[in-house]
């Protein structure tokens, strides 16, 4: 398997690892992997992880080279179609390079593979990945993940359960990448934090890096909920942060890779979404609490209808998460912790 990055993508590939051990349970699996996520999932005792260090430049190539020496593979699952990815797949020895179809093999992917999934229009991006799957004949079947945890992990993020107050995860910022417009406004947050708080006795737990932004979000918010929330911003390791998301009764968040490892872990996510399509990107089971304003900021920034657009054509508008209504978010919240 290739997948290199990023830490939802990641994510929802292993969920295309444990079905084949499920189906298959001798069959040995090599994963090549980024180093950032291998800190969330290069402890999985029953895969090979092969880490792929892009920082290293073309020593990172030479690396893996140097690891798949002498190895030959019955497939390999070609499930990152990038240009840093795609030269990775000539290392593996095998007679079944298999990638994406032709409209989904980004940066000329198919000189690189030799089979292709079968082509098909507006899927989720797990079930983009379970197709993999499903070509080398794994059945449907239940999900599963289980990614481990040690009891230090667990422990960590069991004190930020306060005298058995519900938990309420907030996670505001995406990656800080150009155009990438997915956060909600740090005053939004606060507000709806705050209902969180004031009508259902929640703690608040702040998560996130250590950016000038995620600093100005996580001031904004303590500053409305002062003792009523932690911050954890830019404190903690990827594990616990899974920790924690396993710990919460909920997540808030916008697209992001914490989403994706709420999935993992089971915990309800409320996601924000505007800027992309969360039938493509939204948390895989938990779409039902989604705040959907994709439809209204494509018909706002680029003129059209849901239908008229690329499946997972981004909004590069950054008053787009501005459409999300602060009562339809309340509402969410109010759907997990009313009951």
């Amino acid at each position: 398997m290739v997948r290199l990055s990023a830490i939802g993508d990641t994510c929802q590939a292993l969920a295309v690892a444990r079905a084949i051990q499920d189906t298959w349970p001798e069959t040995r699996i090599t994963w090549i992997l980024g180093k950032t996520e291998a800190s969330l999932l290069a402890d999985i005792p029953d895969i090979e992880f092969i880490i792929f260090d892009k920082a290293k430049g073309i020593a990172a190539y030479q690396q893996v080279r140097r690891k798949l020496a002498g190895k030959s593979f019955d497939a390999a699952l070609c499930m990152h179609a990038s240009l840093r990815a795609n030269f990775l797949y000539p290392l593996i020895r095998t007679a079944h390079r298999i990638g994406y179809d032709p409209e989904r093999a980004r940066d000329y992917q198919r000189l690189f593979t030799n089979q292709c999934i079968p082509a098909t229009k507006g899927l989720h991006v797990q079930d983009a990945m379970m197709s993999f799957a499903r070509f080398i004949g794994v059945p449907e079947q239940v999900l599963r993940w289980d990614i481990p945890l040690s009891t230090e992990h667990r422990e960590f993020a069991a004190q930020y359960r306060r005298n058995g107050q519900p938990l309420l995860l907030l996670s505001p910022c995406s990656s800080q990448r150009a155009r990438n417009f997915r956060n909600w406004s740090a005053e939004n947050y606060a507000a709806a934090a705050l209902n969180a708080v004031q009508k259902f006795g929640c703690h608040v737990v702040l998560t996130g890096g250590q950016s000038a932004v995620e600093q100005h979000y996580a001031q904004s918010i303590l500053a409305k909920l002062g003792g009523d929330a932690s911050n954890l911003m830019g404190r903690t390791s990827l594990k616990q942060l899974l920790a924690l998301i396993d710990e919460a009764n909920c997540l808030l968040c916008p697209d992001s890779g914490p989403a994706h490892m709420a999935t993992t872990v089971g915990t309800p996510v409320i996601g924000l979404y505007a800027t992309s399509n969360p039938d493509r990107t939204g948390p895989y089971l938990s779409r039902h609490l989604t705040v959907n304003a994709y439809p209204h900021a494509v018909k706002k920034y680029l003129g059209k209808g849901v239908g008229e657009v690329r499946w997972g054509q981004r909004v590069r508008d950054a008053g787009a998460m501005e459409l999300i209504p602060l009562v339809d978010v309340n509402e969410r919240i109010a759907a997990v912790f009313g009951s």
